[in-house]
């Protein structure tokens, strides 16, 4: 039987969740989580739903079909912080560098003037 490589323990093991407690909010036994972490048995796609929101990473991410562990969700950002990502985007690494210097020294500074 092939073996099915995911990231399933470690997620679970990073969010301090028993094999027993995820066996329990995912509606199967312990032994399926198990057999899921050893890679003997695949999630089912509602399994791997289900997973996605109790381990806060992407079904992808999950099942080590990319290493982005959680896709932002476009429909929840304002337009000024689309605005600002596309800009980001379009920095070179010492320009993106500089940026986030600057908002972290803005937020800085915003912090101290609240106190």
């Amino acid at each position: 039987m092939q073996e099915y490589r995911n990231r399933i323990r470690e997620l679970r093991e990073e969010k301090h969740i028993t094999q027993v407690r995820l066996s329990t909010e995912l509606g199967v036994a312990q032994e399926t989580i198990s057999a899921y972490e050893q890679g003997r048995h695949l999630p089912s796609v509602t399994s791997l739903m289900k997973l996605s929101v109790i381990l806060d990473a992407s079904m992808d991410y999950i099942m080590m079909k990319s290493d982005v562990r959680n896709v932002v969700q476009v429909k929840s950002l304002s337009d000024n912080e689309t605005r600002l990502l596309r800009y980001y985007k379009k920095l070179n690494t010492s320009g993106k560098e500089k940026a986030l210097s600057y908002l972290e020294g803005l937020n800085d500074g915003l912090r101290a003037g609240r106190k």
